[in-house]
């Protein structure tokens, strides 16, 4: 799986060696010119080789004419001079011109184009994160196989289908994460196309061994052994079909017993459940965050969202709002999350993503045990940094948000600005340090993050939302707005319950961009209280 985005989270204990994939939307319409590129030197290849082709039977027709004509009476068209020398003439030297041009490679344009677009083309890491990605938004948002295949997804523009061979592909990517839950789910979807007829290269026999074998490592031994049985019909010399039919016929005459005990076992362990205390409605962490993505398990009560408001904001009598104050609007309560609609315009939104995309680079995060950054499987993105001082728009922006929040930006770390493209998302995090990570930004010598303010610059068609499984929120995109949040309580300690995460993206295209505002500078514009949690 992918990503990674530049020090904002801190690695979770479930990082594996995993090389990833990432491509943003830049990166991928970029791909989309190319492969059109492609198909237009693969047409002009083609209408060579055409215009060849028509030469050649050009030649082939005035010559079939010409030697039935010559055959039917040989010494009476040889005895005409004329015929003789053009008999020796193409002999010796229009032949040798037809070889030349038969043997003429029209291939060289496009050959020579496609070698050069290849070092651009996507590699098999990038093929297998593209799948991975797509198996994640299946998760994520509970979209069923026949969903995704038929292209049936939210805000779509253009509707595209998966193949047999697409089905097939996905599965054997699950298949080779040891994923045998979604190895299922493709290869059933796979043989399900097949039996409505589609026409592919692909045979059921295939589909089946990987399925029967996918189900049989789930435990499901009666499924795994009809699906074997099945594929045997289709091909009765199948040497590890064979193989597995007397291998599962064992199992299941050994296990039959077992099964009792294993089914005793279980009742034992619901029951030790229950007097832990476990809460009937207990999640991981995991699923209250795919709940939140999909706009369910939300915990704003009736009561809570009465007290939340819209208003118009001066940034405390700040000379540049008097008199065009900013739309303020109450997200959250606790913690405290406020966008601020119409904060950022299409023009310097342009212009930001314009600086940025020259640098968009593969993500990465901060390792609190090594103190250099690093990529992390859990952060999907490209990113880039800029400096207030490159750009006038830039330094505005800044500006602006210390106009609007109070607080010194001078210690803020640069504007960094991310694109999520497919699948592309940054899972649960917080954005401050906590207290077993103190050297965590002990070079930028301005102290934890106490603030975050993101901007959202772009609509997104579908997914995309950032939610904080803590506390059951959920904040969805929309361009030209902002939301800002304190990750630290005024005392200085950190507020867990900003614990958020950005979700995949479904449909679309997400650009954000956000400032993390430090403590160094903000004494006397938030002075600290007695109490550890205000």
């Amino acid at each position: 799986m992918i990503w990674c985005i530049l020090v904002v989270g801190f690695l979770l204990p479930q990082s594996l060696a995993d090389p990833g994939f990432f491509t943003s939307i830049g990166q991928m319409t970029d791909l989309i010119r190319t492969e059109k590129d492609l198909v237009t030197s693969l047409k002009d290849y083609i209408k060579a080789e055409e215009d060849k082709l028509e030469q050649i039977k050009k030649w082939a027709e005035k010559l079939d004419q010409l030697t039935s004509t010559a055959t039917k009476d040989p010494e009476g068209f040889v005895g005409h001079p004329v015929n003789a020398f053009k008999l020796m003439k193409r002999l010796n030297t229009e032949w040798s011109e037809l070889e030349n041009l038969v043997l003429k490679d029209m291939s060289d344009g496009f050959i020579s184009n496609l070698t050069i677009q290849r070092q651009y083309f996507p590699n098999d890491e990038d093929q297998v994160g593209a799948a991975k990605a797509l198996l994640r938004l299946q998760d994520t948002y509970n979209l069923d196989t026949d969903t995704i295949s038929k292209g049936d997804l939210p805000g779509v523009k253009h509707k595209s289908f998966l193949t047999v061979e697409d089905c097939f592909e996905l599965g054997k990517v699950a298949y080779t994460e040891a994923d045998y839950y979604h190895t299922e789910l493709w290869m059933e979807q796979a043989l399900r196309q097949l039996d409505e007829g589609e026409v592919s290269t692909i045979d059921k026999v295939s589909v089946l061994d990987y399925l029967s074998y996918a189900v049989y490592q789930q435990g499901d031994l009666d499924k795994a052994l009809l699906l074997t049985k099945k594929l045997l019909e289709l091909d009765p010399e199948h040497q590890r079909a064979n193989g597995n039919l007397k291998y599962f016929e064992y199992i299941m005459a050994k296990e039959k017993d077992a099964n009792k005990s294993a089914s005793d076992d279980q009742s034992d362990q619901k029951t030790t459940l229950k007097k832990k205390g476990v809460a009937a409605d207990y999640l991981p962490e995991r699923q209250k965050y795919e709940m939140l993505c999909r706009g369910e398990g939300i915990k704003m009560t009736p009561r809570r969202q009465k007290k939340l408001f819209c208003r118009y904001h001066d940034g405390n009598r700040n000379p540049k709002f008097i008199l065009a104050p900013a739309k303020q609007e109450d997200e959250w309560d606790k913690p405290r999350i406020i966008r601020f609609h119409d904060i950022i315009s299409d023009a310097e939104i342009e212009i930001v993503k314009d600086l940025a995309k020259p640098r968009l680079s593969r993500a990465t995060v901060h390792d609190p045990e090594t103190g250099k950054l690093t990529t992390a499987q859990y952060r999907v993105s490209k990113s880039a940094w800029l400096s207030g001082y490159e750009n006038p728009v830039v330094s505005r922006i800044n500006m602006r948000i210390q106009d609007l929040t109070g607080l010194d930006v001078s210690t803020a770390e640069e504007l960094q600005v991310a694109n999520y493209g497919v699948g592309g998302q940054y899972e649960p995090h917080f954005d401050f340090a906590r207290k077993d990570e103190p050297d965590a930004f002990k070079e930028l010598g301005t102290g934890n993050r106490i603030a975050t303010w993101l901007f959202y610059m772009s609509d997104v068609s579908a997914g995309g939302a950032t939610v904080f499984p803590e506390v059951g929120a959920s904040v969805w995109p929309k361009k030209g707005t902002a939301v800002f949040w304190y990750n630290l309580f005024a005392s200085g300690e950190g507020d867990y319950s900003t614990r958020h995460a950005a979700c995949p993206v479904l449909v679309g295209n997400k650009w954000v961009s956000n400032k993390w505002l430090h403590e160094r500078g903000q004494e006397f514009r938030r002075p600290c209280t007695l109490s550890e949690l205000e």
